[in-house]
C-alpha cells in the first residue's frame, strides 16, 4: 500500500485528542469548516465555521467515525442531528486551556472547488506547528485576549479557564 493508497490520519487524530480531553476532565471542541455537506444549524455558523462541544455531556449517540461524525445535540433547546465530514474538520481543541491541533484546510480551500489538483491529503500537523502550503506562517490557538506570555518563555499562556474567553485559531508569523 502506497502513502497515496493508506486511508487519512485526521479521524485517528480526532479520536485520540477526544480521548485525551475526556480522560483529563476537558472539555473537547470541534472547529469545522461548514459547507453543503456539514449538516450544523446554519444560524450558528460565523464566517463559515462552526465550534461544536462534543463533550459526553453536550452530546448523545456521538460516534467519531473515518468518514463522518455524527452526534445529536441541543441548540437553544432545539435537538438537532449533527453530520460532520472529517475532512471539513480544522481543528480539535481543549476549551480549558486551547491544547490541541490545527489540521490543513479543506482541499476546497486550498484549490478552489478543484480536487483533481491535490492528490493526498496533507497530515495532520501539532497547533503550535501548523502552516499552510502557501506560506511560513504558524496556526496557533490563543484566546481572544491574546493571553500574554508565560514568566520563564515564549509559550503563549492558556485562556482562562472559568467562563473566560473561547479560544480562537490565529495565524502568527
Amino acid at each position: 500500500m502506497t502513502a497515496q493508497e493508506s486511508t487519512s490520519t485526521r479521524p485517528y487524530l480526532i479520536r485520540a485528542l477526544y480521548e485525551w480531553c475526556t480522560d483529563n476532565g476537558l472539555t473537547p471542541y470541534l472547529a469545522v469548516r461548514v459547507d453543503d455537506s456539514v449538516q450544523v444549524p446554519r444560524e450558528y455558523v460565523k464566517d463559515g465555521e462552526i465550534v461544536l462541544n462534543i463533550s459526553f455531556d453536550a452530546t448523545s449517540a456521538l460516534q467519531l467515525g473515518n468518514d463522518f461524525i455524527e452526534f445529536k445535540a441541543r441548540f437553544g433547546g432545539k435537538p438537532r442531528e449533527i453530520l460532520v465530514p472529517v475532512g471539513r474538520v480544522i481543528a480539535i481543541y481543549a476549551r480549558e486551556n486551547g491544547q490541541g491541533m490545527a489540521f490543513p484546510p479543506p482541499v476546497d480551500m486550498l484549490t478552489g472547488g478543484d480536487v483533481s489538483s491535490v492528490l493526498a491529503p496533507a497530515p495532520a500537523v501539532p497547533v503550535a506547528a501548523a502552516t499552510t502550503p502557501s506560506d511560513d506562517r504558524v496556526v496557533q490557538l490563543v484566546g481572544s485576549d491574546e493571553g500574554g506570555k508565560d514568566e520563564g518563555g515564549d509559550a503563549p499562556r492558556p485562556p482562562p479557564a472559568s467562563g473566560g474567553a473561547r479560544p480562537s485559531l490565529k495565524r502568527v508569523k
